[in-house]
Order: C-alpha cells, then sequence, then structure tokens
C-alpha cells in the first residue's frame, strides 16, 4: 500500500489545493453568509461527498490505465497542470466578481436535504478537484505494490478528510463573521487575486515534478 512517506507528500499538496479558494468553498462560505452555520456545514457534507464520488471514478477508470502505461500517465498529467494554470489565470481575472459570492443573496432558505444535494452537485462538477484527482492521485502510488485503485481510494480518502475540516472551518468563520465580510468587500478581490496566483503555481508543479517511472 501506499508508504507514510507518500501519503504526507499527498496530504500537504492536497492541503495547499484545498486551501485555495475555489468553487467549493465559495459555495460553502456562500451560504453560511446567506443562510447560517446549518447549512454551510450541510453543505460541506454533500460536497465531500461529490468530491469521493470523482475518487472513486478516478480510481477505478484512470488507476488501470497507470498501471499499464507511463505515456498515457505523463500526458494526463500535463493536461491537467495545464487546466489548472488556465483556471488560475480565470481566477485571477475574476477576482473581482468574488464579492457576489460572499453576499448571501442566493435566495431564500431551504431544506437540509436539497443544500446536501447542492453541495454534492458542486463537489462532483467541480473542475479543480477533478484535474487534481485525475492528474496528481496515479503519482502518488506505487505501482510496485500492485493495486493502484485501491491506493488511489485511500489517498482520496486523505483529501476528503483534509476537505472536510477546511470547508467546514471556512463556513463557521464566514457565518459568525457575516458583518465583518459585509464590511470589507475589496478584501475578496485580493483573497481570489491570491488564489488564483498559487492555483498558477500549483500547475506549475504538477507539470515539472512527479515519477516517471
Amino acid at each position: 500500500m501506499v508508504s507514510t512517506d507518500r501519503l504526507a507528500a499527498f496530504a500537504a499538496l492536497s492541503l495547499l489545493l484545498i486551501v485555495v479558494p475555489g468553487p467549493s468553498v465559495l459555495f460553502v462560505i456562500g451560504r453560511a453568509l446567506a443562510h447560517g452555520r446549518r447549512a454551510a456545514l450541510t453543505s460541506v457534507a454533500g460536497n465531500t461527498l461529490g468530491a469521493y464520488v470523482l475518487v472513486v471514478a478516478v480510481a477505478l477508470g484512470v488507476g488501470s490505465v497507470v498501471e499499464r502505461s507511463v505515456l498515457v500517465f505523463t500526458a494526463l498529467k500535463l493536461a491537467g497542470a495545464a487546466y489548472l494554470v488556465h483556471l488560475g489565470v480565470k481566477a485571477w481575472r475574476r477576482r473581482g466578481s468574488l464579492r457576489a459570492a460572499f453576499t448571501g443573496t442566493d435566495g431564500p432558505a431551504h431544506g437540509g436535504l436539497r443544500t446536501l444535494a447542492e453541495g454534492f452537485a458542486v463537489g462532483v462538477a467541480n473542475p479543480k478537484t477533478i484535474v487534481f484527482f485525475a492528474a496528481v492521485l496515479p503519482q502518488f502510488v506505487d505501482r510496485g505494490q500492485g493495486h493502484v485503485p485501491a491506493q488511489m481510494l485511500l489517498l482520496g480518502l486523505v483529501f476528503n478528510a483534509i476537505a472536510l475540516a477546511s470547508d467546514s472551518a471556512w463556513g463557521l468563520v464566514a457565518s459568525a463573521a457575516r458583518g465583518w465580510f459585509a464590511r470589507s468587500p475589496r478584501r475578496l478581490a485580493a483573497v481570489g487575486g491570491v488564489g488564483g496566483l498559487t492555483m498558477i503555481g500549483l500547475g506549475v508543479t504538477v507539470a515539472a515534478t512527479g515519477r516517471t517511472d
């Protein structure tokens, strides 16, 4: 199975991606500001379930290919890295539009099941997470140990545990600081700018590193 060193390295890279405000984080914070703590945490739960569906899909679909073809893995990694850079540039250019996600004007509150379902939809359709799983998960498996899909499922659990903690923290902080965000909308542009630059850096890192065995 996956060694402790690889798990630690993957956890560090996952944390770097997760803390960057992307679709999932913005969705959770928007719900926190609009509807409060309960809606935020329900959204986090749905988001996490959706993200793990992506893990399963990638592990079962990509894992078997990675076991047999280094060329396919390298092409997938480079394509994923390029898309992360694209997302980063896009986030930088649209950093001013982040204010709308924090205004809490996304309509009236609704039931917990619907909130959970909407969180799931955001998690399963998050392009940043899709690219990360497809391009990065294969880099941290030990093909010599076999059971590549199982290793990827374990790494996915690590990612989702970190995401659950991080997104919950974002939601709790946002729900407790509605007034502070409302009084400081210009700070959101800085958040978006930093997030975009970090995503660009992550894309370059993914392209420049990784196994070639």
